[in-house]
């Protein structure tokens, strides 16, 4: 069944319904008009900022580390993807794609391939207060972007100890940095700890409105080669979303199949910007999150560059996330089908 989008969609009574979620509740009152003093609710346990899942006391404050990553054929099969708090999936050039891996709460190593950067790239690490960026260059203009951007530069030029190149690979396919461990080590500097990107679910938190069981996905990129397609299938007994690239099992450096508790596609408009898609990511769209095996159909709002990008249900509440890895794939308006 082919469900067709538009990338600005009807989300207008979304954003509407957000604010009207934030309205003061009228404090109770006692039978002498006197106000009745709230109950003390229970603090929540502290968590990871990007995956919702219990803080370890060591990495909780970290700064984010963000890599881009290959993710052509030749650069299969890669290190790292299965470590990341949360991976991005962007468009570039000839329908290919790229990987935006973000470091947090695991001491991954090594990482890689690297590759370069994007202009979509930094409206997506912008939120992350300062992180880390490791890449391998970019055009001119690009470079100028990412330079004036508010991030601690950590690619292949100024953070040249950190990187190697794998002999049994063939260029460009063959960069990699040690790891998260190493690069942190060296070239923290002034890199800040991340807020959430995202709300995540406890047990007793409903799905969203409209919720509705799914098995798989289809995302179609482009008609050029590259990537296309990449399915998600849910598989119960793991909890995660099996990942499936041009019609491959998509595995680790490990073998491990990439499965993630949660995968959100994100449908946005891509404009040439001097040959390369740029990723239009401030405004509001369209947006299904797969979580605990069901699609949550709804729509995305970011208003500032600065500011996570909100996921709202069909009654304008903020979407739950299950606790652990997620996957965001950046994806051209109706290029995705529900196919299971």
């Amino acid at each position: 069944m082919m469900l067709l989008l538009t990338a600005c969609g009807t989300t207008a009574a979304a954003v509407q319904k957000t604010s009207d979620l934030a309205s003061s509740p009228v404090a109770a009152t006692d039978t002498t008009g006197a106000a009745a003093a709230p109950p003390t609710a229970a603090a929540a346990p502290p968590t990871q900022p990007l995956t919702g899942l219990p803080a370890d006391p060591a990495t909780v404050a970290r700064p984010v580390l963000v890599v881009k990553i290959d993710n052509v054929g030749g650069a299969h099969p890669q290190s790292g993807i299965n470590q990341a708090d949360v991976v991005y999936e962007e468009l570039v050039e000839n329908s290919s794609t790229r990987l935006m891996a973000l470091f947090q709460s695991t001491d991954a190593g090594p990482i890689g391939p690297v590759r370069s950067a994007r202009p979509t790239d930094v409206l997506v690490y912008t939120p992350l207060n300062r992180p880390l960026f490791a890449w391998s260059g970019a055009n001119t203009w690009v470079r100028k972007m990412v330079g004036e951007s508010n991030i601690v530069d950590v690619g292949n030029t100024p953070a040249a100890d950190q990187y190697y190149r794998d002999g049994g690979r063939s260029a460009p396919h063959n960069l990699f940095i040690q790891g998260y461990t190493a690069m942190l080590a060296s070239h923290q500097e002034d890199a800040g700890a991340p807020a959430p990107l995202f709300g995540y679910r406890t047990p007793s938190d409903p799905l969203g409105a409209n919720a509705r069981p799914v098995g798989s996905v289809n995302i179609v990129y482009g008609h050029y080669g590259g990537n296309a397609p990449v399915d998600y299938t849910w598989d119960a007994n793991i909890g995660g979303w099996l990942r499936w690239q041009a019609g491959a099992p998509h595995t680790d450096t490990d073998g491990v199949h990439v499965a993630p508790p949660n995968v959100v596609i994100q449908f946005i408009d891509y404009v040439p910007n001097a040959g390369i898609p740029d990723g239009q990511l401030l405004g509001y769209g369209v947006a299904w999150v797969l979580t605990a095996g069901h699609i949550v159909e709804g729509s995305w709002v970011k208003t500032a560059p600065e500011t996570p990008t909100q996921f709202l249900d069909a009654a304008g509440a903020p979407i739950k996330l299950t606790p652990g890895r997620t996957w965001v794939s950046l994806a051209p308006g109706d290029s995705a089908t529900i196919t299971g």
